[in-house]
Formats: structure tokens, C-alpha cells, sequence
């Protein structure tokens, strides 16, 4: 699948080279300035094709067609619950226990995979690009650019992300959490606080509570690895069903930790407008809700 991006030159750019628009004005990447050079035809003024170095004029149309690449992933009939898509993005709100992208020892059955199949069924190809990630229990909203200008656009650009969690005990009243992360030094997968690691920034708003257990609302300022459940588990409110970070096990009831990306809010790479997608609580998060409550009757 090719997409295109295309820019009506104005008054202030007359005059510019072509090269000058895409960088100040579409803000395309340098590497894909030198990917778009190599690509016969791939820029455009007017339907013309066009180089770098010449000059626009008032008017003008330019267009960009990026390069078709694709990725080598075996499709698979999975569950895709697909909540916005465009020439530019795809946004899925994920299901736990599905592995984003194929690691070692996941060589199947992740959202990559998923991904692959439905893009066969709607005859498209494009390389998978996953702005952010979630961990395999954690459920909710990722991102997926369909061209290297969209991942790009988005890596630089401020994302706002909100999750929705349980934890253990009560939290009285908002708060921050700013508190440097870096790898547990005595264990493979866990992060926790420390003076050497990377700023981190999390900031949490009580949405209910019960009386050992706290419906919380966050946004992160920072996405660093496992940062909710390292800076919950630093508060000594550790996520329910976390067992990696000492939440005893909820196997029968939720086998899972309680975390769920629900919100996202971003600028589009293209065209520049305010995309805003929500998601309810899972099903499965509700239920334990329920469950929690009719514990403490």
C-alpha cells in the first residue's frame, strides 16, 4: 500500500527548495528525505515530478508518495477490536495475553501476526510500525504507523496516555510520582527506583476506592519499561494481580495485572488535527471490581 502526503505551498514558502518544504513544513525526517531521493517519481509539484533542489512556487501542490515496504510475519486468524483507521494509522485496542511483536520465545500468535492477517483480508501491505507497546497482561490503545513519516512524526511528538489500574490499598488524593527507573539489578525482567536511572514521571488521580483497593486513573509524562507498575509498587500500592511485583495471585478471579490503556491523544502526522480515542474498562476489570466489593460486604 502507498500513501501520500501532499502540501499546498503558501505565500511564506515561495521560493523555498522542495528539500526546505518537506523538512520545515511536513517535517518529514532526513532519513526519509534519502529514502524519497532514491524513489523514482515519489515527489510531485503540480503532478509533475520534481527534485530536491528545485524551487516551489505559491500555489504549487506538493506531493509525497512514500516507498511500499512490508514485514515478514505469518498471519493469523486473532480478534483484532480496531478502534480508528487512516492512510497513516491503525489504533487497536488490545486484548491481554496477546504478545505484541514476536520475541524469542514468542515466535506466533502476537498482535504483529494478527496485524498481518488483516491486512491480507483487506489487501493492503505496509510495514508494522508500533508506536507504543504494551506488556502481554496489559490490556488497551496501540498505535501502528503504516509509513516511516508517521512513526517518525510520532516519536517526537508529546502523546497523551492514560491508563486505568487497580492497586492494592487506599489512596486518598492525586499525586506524582517522580521517581528515576532503571533494571532491578536483582532480577531479569523487573524495574524499580533508582538514584542512576531515567527521569520518570507518572501522575495518578483517585477514580473509586474500597477499603483495601483503589480504582486509579494515570498519565504518564515519560513510557519507560513497566513504569506504572514499578512507581505503584515504589508507592507500596502494588497493581492487583501484578505477581511479578509481589501481588499475591488472583488466578481463578483475574490472571492478570489490573492495567489498561484507555486513552490517547496526539497531533496526526498528516494532517495535523487533534485525534482523541477512548476505551471502556474491560469487562474483566469490571468484574474484579465488583468482585472486590462484594469482598468487603
Amino acid at each position: 500500500m502507498n500513501s501520500k502526503q501532499s502540501y499546498r505551498i503558501t505565500t511564506e514558502d515561495d521560493g523555498l527548495y522542495v528539500k526546505e518544504v518537506l523538512q520545515r513544513k511536513m517535517q518529514f525526517s532526513s532519513r526519509l528525505i534519502r529514502q524519497l531521493k532514491l524513489v523514482d517519481n515519489s515527489l510531485c509539484l503540480d503532478g509533475e515530478p520534481c527534485r530536491l533542489r528545485d524551487r516551489v512556487s505559491e500555489g504549487q501542490e506538493l506531493t509525497c508518495e512514500f516507498p511500499e515496504e512490508t514485514s515478514y510475519f505469518e498471519p493469523e486468524d486473532i480478534p483484532l477490536d480496531v478502534r480508528y483507521e487512516d492512510d497513516d494509522l491503525l489504533i487497536i485496542n488490545k486484548q491481554p495475553f496477546l504478545i505484541v511483536h514476536p520475541t524469542n520465545n514468542y515466535q506466533e500468535h502476537t498482535l504483529a501476526n494478527a496485524v498481518t492477517y488483516y491486512m491480507q483480508q483487506k489487501n493492503e501491505t505496509y510495514k508494522l510500525r508500533f508506536v507504543n507497546r504494551l506488556d502481554r497482561d496489559t490490556s488497551g490503545l496501540i498505535i501502528v504507523a503504516k509509513n516511516s513519516h508517521a512513526q517518525d512524526f510520532l516519536s517526537r511528538s508529546d502523546i497523551t496516555k492514560k491508563y486505568i489500574a487497580i492497586v492494592h490499598g487506599v489512596l486518598d488524593k492525586d499525586g506524582t510520582i517522580n521517581e528515576p527507573l532503571a533494571k532491578d539489578p536483582n532480577h531479569v525482567a523487573r524495574r524499580m527506583v533508582m538514584p542512576d536511572g531515567q527521569p520518570s514521571i507518572t501522575h495518578y488521580h483517585l477514580i473509586d476506592k474500597l477499603d483495601n483497593y483503589s480504582m486509579l486513573e494515570l498519565r504518564l509524562e515519560t513510557g519507560r519499561t513497566h513504569q506504572i507498575r514499578a512507581h505503584m509498587t515504589h508507592l507500596c500500592h502494588v497493581l492487583v494481580g501484578d505477581d511479578l511485583y509481589g501481588s499475591p495471585a488472583f488466578p481463578d478471579v483475574f490472571p492478570r495485572q489490573a492495567l489498561h490503556s484507555y486513552y490517547l491523544e496526539f497531533t496526526h502526522p498528516c494532517t495535523n488535527k487533534t485525534i482523541k480515542i477512548e476505551t471502556e474498562i474491560p469487562e474483566d476489570m469490571k468484574n474484579l471490581w465488583n468482585t472486590l466489593k462484594n469482598l468487603q460486604n
